[in-house]
């Protein structure tokens, strides 16, 4: 397993919480570019699972079309990201399973506290699970 410290600006991060709670009722969900391991920018897309007060689904479509508006700006996919209205900033049993991406971080954004929002990085591998610290940065 990796201690891989992962590195987000404050515009990225201030970005996934004013998304998430633009629509705390249903899990938003998306993606991050990143060049040089930095991440630098936010794709939001349209969650279209059957349940999305409790799941998230990329919309295929929009999911193609980002991978390969990263691959025009040199960018790498750095991180797949969704929110958990109701449940703390960690992987579901589901988040574990439908996994996919195992070069990419899995960002959760937690709304189920008290004032603070939480978000919490994960690498998810074969169905293992760790925490990665996240740095803010600058940029």
């Amino acid at each position: 397993m990796s201690t891989k410290e992962v590195r987000l600006s404050r515009k990225i991060t201030n970005q996934l919480l004013h998304t998430a709670q633009m629509t705390p009722e249903r899990e938003v969900c998306g993606l991050i570019g990143s060049t040089e391991g930095i991440a630098r920018t936010c794709y939001p897309i349209n969650n279209t699972a059957e349940h999305p007060e409790t799941r998230f689904k990329l919309d295929e479509k929009q999911q193609i079309s980002t991978l390969s508006a990263m691959r025009d700006k040199n960018e790498n996919l750095f991180a797949i990201y969704h929110s958990h209205p109701t449940a703390p900033a960690v992987p579901s049993e589901t988040d574990i399973k439908l996994a996919s991406y195992p070069d990419a971080i899995h960002l959760i954004i937690s709304l189920n506290t008290k004032g603070v929002l939480e978000i919490r990085a994960f690498n998810i591998i074969d169905h293992s699970v760790e925490e990665l610290p996240i740095s803010m940065t600058s940029i």
